[in-house]
């Protein structure tokens, strides 16, 4: 099974992340924190990092480029996902692989997720 975190501060938006990926067979990981995503179990590795990019303690970009300059994580897909940003934006300050505008739709989100992760 595959794994995803979700960085996401708005709870209604993570619950909906979380429950769609399950039902796709997903093992998520949900946080609701910069600071909790960095004491989550690093045990774990996830197949892709879903962050957002405007969070309540600080910014998903900063994250993003954390994940793309760790040698254990480089390798990991990151979608960002905003309601603000726009795609020529993020890339100014960090290279996500995939890039979502809020509102999303629910089908190119489980689309994305597949693709990025590779599974058939």
């Amino acid at each position: 099974m595959k794994t995803v975190c979700i960085l996401e501060d708005e709870p209604a938006i993570r619950e909906v992340l979380e429950f769609l990926l399950s039902s796709e067979n997903y093992h998520v990981l949900p946080f609701s924190s910069i600071n909790e995503f960095n004491n989550r179990d690093l045990t774990i590795v996830p197949d892709l990092f879903l962050l957002d990019v405007m969070l309540t303690d600080g910014f998903g970009t900063d994250v993003c480029n954390a994940i793309k300059n760790n040698v254990s994580t480089s390798h990991i897909p990151v979608m960002m996902m905003s309601a603000h940003a726009k795609l020529f934006e993020m890339e100014k300050v960090c290279i996500p692989d995939e890039f979502i505008s809020k509102p999303f739709d629910l089908n190119d989100i489980v689309t994305k997720v597949g693709r990025l992760i590779n599974t058939d």
